[in-house]
């Protein structure tokens, strides 16, 4: 390969939650492993990847400019997200009138509410739910209505359809919060299953917040559909917003946006997230985005995407060939899985609240499923070297599941 995703790094004592957050007390976190056991980050949606060099190299050179006033984003920025849409999810009519700027995926997710609903109103999402819309939402006076995702035949989670049609109708609901590619399921949504989506959304006159953050992390060749190209009332009615803080590993630099193609929509989106005054782009966080989106950041990606795709075979193999009582759904995006362990706890009579600690105290650190509302579950997020994947297995095979 032509990048290093190999290479174990040293994070602790360098600004990351993943290592240095554990045992924090704030029932977030899991706890830092028994003494003689390190901790392999299996938590936090990051990476232990270095970022693309195209990206560092950006900075680096903008820093060697020691200048950093008032600025305006370029040409050079909206050209980049332009660009990148076209050539990665290939759509066509993207403009720099259509691109608004927002600190955070959340931080949009909250201002479209504040635009399209009142507080207190009902929203539509699938569960399993991703434990940030649950914590951005409810702390803004917004009650989550879920519409529980199905496993079918095949093991693919899948939309309810006539779930989310009778939840919207009795719900009285005209906004809904879409994942894709989902987190924590992991699902690529096929186009067909958007616009069957959408066809319920446009019978109810709901309009959708779109998170669509992890699109270009796709697994074994899988392909994303932007849900606002799936018909006109999604492109009309549908604020999708994307960052490269996911791909790139650069969440700690801020920045990402949101792209709304109805006029009336996007000027209320920009007057709501200009009110604070602090929804304001750092000129570092754009030249990354500016070295992230260039053609050896794509080449990055593609590698990137690579190793995640092996990650997740090994993690999902190991798990249905090994762990009697313990199932899993095989992502197609992203790089977490979400495994169902809940006939093992009952077999086991461990009960779901203590179950994801047997992993933490071996220095597995999983994500509690009670925080996507789904208790008996854990969340895997499988962005580490692959070296780990199989040492965190190994680990689980010895001391937790008692399997050789």
């Amino acid at each position: 390969m032509r990048f290093d995703f190999t290479t174990i790094p040293d994070r602790h004592g360098h600004d990351a939650i993943a290592v240095d957050g554990l045992g924090d007390g704030t029932g977030f976190a899991p706890s830092a492993p028994k003494e003689g056991f390190d901790s392999i980050p299996l938590w936090v949606a990051d990476m232990s990847f270095a970022t693309a060099p195209s990206v560092t190299r950006a900075i680096h050179e903008r820093v060697n400019h020691p200048f950093f006033g008032y600025y305006e984003p370029s040409d050079e920025y909206y050209e980049a997200i332009i660009n990148w849409h076209r050539t990665r999810k290939g759509v066509a009519d993207l403009a720099p009138e259509y691109i608004a700027y927002e600190n955070g995926v959340l931080g949009g997710v909250v201002s479209a509410l504040n635009v399209l609903c009142s507080k207190g109103d009902n929203v539509l999402v699938h569960s399993p739910t991703y434990v940030g819309f649950t914590m951005s939402c409810e702390n803004n006076g917004y009650r989550l209505v879920h519409s529980p995702l199905k496993l079918d035949e095949a093991g693919v989670w899948r939309m309810d359809f006539e779930d989310m049609e009778r939840r919207i109708v009795d719900n009285r609901i005209h906004v809904a919060i879409l994942c894709s590619p989902h987190n924590p399921c992991g699902r690529v949504w096929d186009r067909w299953e958007l616009e069957q989506a959408m066809a319920i959304f446009e019978r109810h006159q709901v309009w959708v917040i779109a998170d669509e953050i992890w699109s270009d992390l796709l697994l074994d060749g899988s392909v994303h559909t932007p849900t606002q190209c799936v018909s006109q009332w999604a492109h009309d009615h549908t604020i999708a917003f994307y960052a490269p803080s996911k791909t790139f590993n650069l969440a700690g630099l801020i920045g990402s946006y949101g792209i709304a193609y109805n006029p009336w929509l996007r000027d209320r989106l920009n007057k709501e997230a200009s009110l604070s005054h602090y929804n304001a782009q750092n000129v570092l966080s754009m030249h990354a985005l500016i070295g992230a989106y260039s053609d050896e950041g794509a080449a990055w990606t593609d590698e990137l995407c690579e190793v995640l795709s092996a990650n997740v075979a090994y993690a999902y193999n190991h798990i249905r060939n090994k762990y009697k009582g313990v199932t899993c759904a095989r992502a197609e995006g992203t790089y977490v899985l979400l495994a169902d362990c809940r006939v093992w706890c009952d077999e086991h009579h461990v009960s779901y609240t203590d179950f994801p600690r047997l992993g933490w105290d071996v220095g597995v650190t999983w994500h509690d499923g009670r925080l996507f509302e789904c208790p008996g579950f854990v969340r895997i997020a499988v962005s580490v070297p692959y070296t780990q994947v199989v040492e965190a297995f190994d680990r689980l095979d010895r001391h937790v599941f008692g399997v050789g």
